[in-house]
């Protein structure tokens, strides 16, 4: 059975992502290898469903810093925009800079700590990425529709920015 036209999201996805590489800080290979996941896992599932875009995708997606702000330049496929989103960083600092302290604490025990430990510190890492994560949802609400897996991945692109201020 197919969902009615106002329903199908075949077209509401990303099929390309870019970060601003003036905006992308300096970070090690664990990073650099998230960001790679990230990107992939994202483009081969998501929803993406921008607000009045009528599922005309589907979309790329160029995310960035501008000022004090997060940047979601969305175009469709062929490059023609359809709209570009600022949200403020403010909502999304203290999560980061969370995230990244359980970060450095997961790579440093996955060297050297007990399989217990690891496990204690990937849970906390994962509960902060969730948070993140939903407020991300929070922060698009109105704006884009996206799913849980789809913000947690965003989230993951996110944190690789350059946080100025």
């Amino acid at each position: 059975m197919t969902k009615p036209p106002e329903q199908d999201d075949s077209n509401n996805r990303i099929v390309a992502v870019t970060l601003d590489e003036d905006s992308i800080g300096r970070s090690g290979p664990d990073i650099e290898h998230e960001r790679a996941i990230a990107i992939y896992d994202l483009i081969e599932q998501n929803l993406f469903a921008p607000d009045g875009a009528d599922g005309q995708g589907p979309f790329t997606l160029h995310i960035g810093i501008t000022g004090n702000r997060l940047m979601f330049d969305i175009r469709r496929g062929d490059g023609s925009p359809v709209v570009a989103h600022l949200l403020s960083l403010t909502p999304f600092r203290r999560i980061v800079k969370d995230y990244f302290m359980i970060c450095d604490s997961y790579y440093q025990a996955i060297r050297t700590a007990t399989p217990d430990k690891i496990e204690a510190i990937d849970m906390g890492r994962r509960g902060i990425h969730d948070e993140g994560s939903r407020t991300l949802q929070e922060r698009l609400k109105g704006k884009v529709r996206v799913d849980f897996e789809t913000s947690r991945r965003l989230f993951t692109l996110i944190t690789v920015l350059h946080w100025k201020g």
